[in-house]
């Protein structure tokens, strides 16, 4: 591993991640900066959009790490700044991270109930409840993986090397970071099978709703499967191929040993943890395409005419659609026709509104 062509290709390795984070920083830190500025301008009046708020606060916070990562990367990278790292900016990076993937699944959850199962108010859709889970799942991050990793990262650096950060690890940090590795793998695992299956049976609502109204819109049926699926391809893409050897590489990591393989390991955890981190840029696009007060409002803030992006979002970009839904719910229950094009109309701006 210390033969000049190893060497050579580990500092172009290094030097190609740490640009791409660079590059994506700026449209990174833009993005989350008009999506939290859109969000301030709307009311917490749902437990979606609850989430939103903090899930674009995770977002926003995470992108202001990234050049301290990128800069840790860099093989001229003082001591002292990967020490800082170690001990701070990366644990607080995880934490972002996780933050938006455990609220990417509260999201999910949230919409299953209000479009799968919308009889009854379930504890789940109220609103202090809500804030309460939110607040509470910061301070759980916090007390059981932040604090006591910053804590046991307590050595002192001996050298510039990939296992610096293990290195300043104690013996109860070695096995902390074994058991939060695996903890955190765990969240991600839960989150994936609960999104999968929450969308594929509010897709299933929704087609449905297609079949019982004898609907032949086969526009409206692929704009549909592109809401709903969207969500769950943006996570798996951004997530899973981090999450596929995470737990293989901290075996190899926390075993303080040397060969080929934990090499692959430890380049491939480079290049997928800056395909989570671009997860801060697409979470904005699916707030843009799924939720309809988002985009009404920026298009309110920047003046920009009703139709605007209609050919890709639909009618969700259309700001009557809370006025047209009003009028669909007092519409005469005599009309079996119209009711049938109402439930149709219902679910879709269900989707554009809440998703």
């Amino acid at each position: 591993l210390n033969h000049p062509t190893s060497t050579q290709l580990r500092y172009t390795i290094n030097m190609t991640i740490t640009s791409l984070y660079f590059l994506s920083f700026i449209p990174a830190l833009i993005i989350n900066g008009v999506a939290v500025w859109v969000c301030m301008r709307l009311q917490s009046t749902s437990t979606f959009m609850v989430y939103l708020k903090n899930l674009l606060a995770a977002d926003l916070l995470m992108t202001l790490t990234i050049p301290l990562k990128a800069a840790n990367i860099l093989p001229s990278a003082p001591l002292a700044l990967k020490a800082f790292a170690c001990r701070s900016s990366d644990v607080i990076f995880y934490l972002f991270m996780y933050m938006s993937i455990i609220l990417l699944g509260l999201i999910s959850l949230d919409r299953f109930f209000k479009i799968v199962r919308p009889c009854g108010r379930l504890l789940g859709q109220n609103l202090v409840f809500g804030k309460v889970l939110s607040a509470s799942i910061w301070v759980v991050l916090l007390a059981t993986d932040v604090i006591p990793t910053m804590i046991l990262t307590n050595q002192d650096p001996t050298n510039k090397t990939n296992e610096a950060c293990m290195e300043m690890k104690s013996e109860a940090g070695h096995g902390l970071h074994r058991g939060a590795v695996i903890f955190n793998s765990s969240i991600f695992w839960v989150v994936c099978v609960l999104i999968c299956f929450c969308y594929v049976c509010i897709s299933r609502k929704v087609f449905k709703s297609y079949r019982k109204s004898e609907s032949s819109n086969d526009e409206g049926r692929h704009k549909t499967n592109v809401r709903v699926f969207l969500v769950l391809v943006v996570f798996l893409v951004c997530f899973g191929p981090y999450h596929a050897i995470r737990i293989p590489y901290t075996q190899f990591q926390v075993t303080q040993t040397t060969s080929c393989a934990k090499a692959t390991f430890r380049i491939s955890k480079k290049i997928t943890l800056w395909m989570s981190a671009m997860n801060v840029c697409l979470d904005p696009l699916i707030y843009f395409f799924l939720c309809k007060s988002f985009r009404t409002t920026l298009f309110k803030t920047l003046r920009l005419p009703p139709g605007t992006c209609c050919w890709l979002t639909g009618r969700g970009s259309d700001p009557n659609t809370a006025e047209d839904q009003t009028k669909t719910q007092e519409t005469p229950l005599g009309d079996s026709n119209q009711m049938k094009s109402n439930v149709i109309c219902h679910m879709r701006r269900i989707l554009v509104i809440q998703v």
